[in-house]
Formats: structure tokens, sequence, C-alpha cells
């Protein structure tokens, strides 16, 4: 990786120029049996729709407030380089009453519309599908997302320094995300280009987050996403290690 990358946002874009056809979020959920596989490019390419969406559509500027209400989910991965590309800063089931803009999957609408600003909703549905109807109050992240431009370009440059991040209460900026993914890769078990992460915690945490997402950006990994996994009995769970070629586990 590029060692004068200074956010999220430029290890995704290290990432993709050093190898797109490569693995970078392949996200299980044991609950409905779902599996999806996103190469370098096609994570790449829903972040500059995604962040194209948040600009244009929704108005985000840099340093205004997106309050995440998602689950360990490869859209939520998606959502959170798109705010690191805008400039707005992640707040990992943040309030709604002191948001911007609120992202709400299925389960959080009600305390979603607290929100006074835009308001997405997500289905979180197999293979990126609708609501069959879309929420009240709410645009559908499905709907709106797939017009959006492949290309994206701030209307203000990221500064490194300012807030990107704020979960559980602690605020990172950006290139504290970047330099704490790095430090603490090894703890990890990412040791480099292909070191492939399994994760099952949550991503309410640093630790959930660095391990299902920054951590592998940030060395040239990958992850293996996975959201229920308390469902996976454990030869199930020891055959994915196998089958997904996983090289170390943070469960």
């Amino acid at each position: 990786m590029n060692a004068t990358d200074r956010t999220p946002a430029d290890l995704l874009s290290s990432a993709l120029a050093a190898d797109p056809g490569r693995p970078l979020v392949t996200f299980y959920d044991d609950a409905t049996g779902e599996r999806v596989e996103l190469s370098v490019a096609t994570f790449a390419n829903w972040v500059a729709k995604t962040a194209n969406l948040l600009q244009d559509e929704l108005s985000a500027e840099p340093g205004d407030r997106v309050a995440l209400l998602l689950p360990a989910h490869w859209q939520t991965a998606v959502w959170l380089l798109a705010c690191a590309s805008v400039g707005a800063v992640a707040d990992v089931a943040g309030d709604p009453t002191a948001a911007d803009v609120v992202v709400s999957g299925p389960e959080s609408l009600d305390a979603a519309r607290a929100c006074s600003g835009a308001r997405i909703a997500l289905a979180l549905r197999p293979l990126g599908g609708r609501f069959p109807e879309p929420p009240e109050g709410f645009a559908d992240y499905a709907v709106e997302v797939p017009g959006q431009g492949d290309r994206f370009v701030p209307y203000a440059p990221v500064d490194p320094e300012e807030p990107a991040l704020i979960v559980a209460g602690r605020e990172f900026s950006g290139a504290e995300v970047v330099e704490r993914a790095r430090a603490e890769a090894t703890g990890l078990g990412l040791t480099g280009p292909g070191a492939r992460l399994l994760s099952g915690l949550p991503y309410d945490t640093w630790e959930g987050l660095n391990a299902g997402l920054y951590g592998p950006l940030a060395t040239g990994g990958s992850v293996v996403l996975c959201r229920n996994l308390d469902r996976l009995a454990a030869d199930a769970l020891d055959r994915r290690i196998e089958s997904e070629r996983v090289t170390a586990t943070a469960r």
C-alpha cells in the first residue's frame, strides 16, 4: 500500500490502482444464507456511486455528520468509505437528532425518523435488493444509488486531520483511522498483501470496524465479513475458513 495515504479513501484508491480484480470484501449472513464477494473494483464502484449520492443528492459537505444505524454488512462498509470520500463524519450508531443525514437498516427506522435531515433506508436484502415499498419518510438506497456516477470527485479536498469517524463515543480523524489500522494490523494477523481475515465482530466498536474493514484495506488484505456468525455450527465455520483461505480470525 502507498505510505503517503492519509485517509481511508486514499487507501481504497491505492488498492484500486494496485490490483482492482482481487477480492476485498466477502460477506456472509448466516441468518439468510447470503454470500456476496466484492472485488476492489466492484467495491470502489459502489463507494463512488454512494459518495455521489451523498454529495449531489443529499448535499452533504465536509464536516457534516452521517449517522449510520447499520449492522456489520458490506453495504455499511461502502457507506463508511463514501463518507470518507466526501469528508463527512461517519457516526456509527450515532444520535439521529444530531445528524445531518441518517442511513438506516430496516430494524432502526423508528429511531432514524428523529433525524430532521435527509434519510436513507437500506433493506439489506441479498444482492442489494429494494424494499417492497420504500419506508415512509425515507429514500430507498437501492432505488437511488444505481443511477449515480461511477466516478467520484469531491467538491472540496478532504482534510486528513479533520474528524472522519465516530464510534463508541470516540472521534477519529481520517489520518488517525489509517495510522491506527496500520499499527494494529500485526495484532490481527494481517501480515501484508494476501492476508485474509474472517471477522464476526459487530461494527459498533473500533475493533469491529478495524477487523471488518480498515485493517484489511490498510494492509492490502481482504476480509470475510460474517453477520450472525453465532448461527453457524463449528464444523461449518471450519469449512468456511478452509474454503475462503482465511489466514486469521477475529470473533
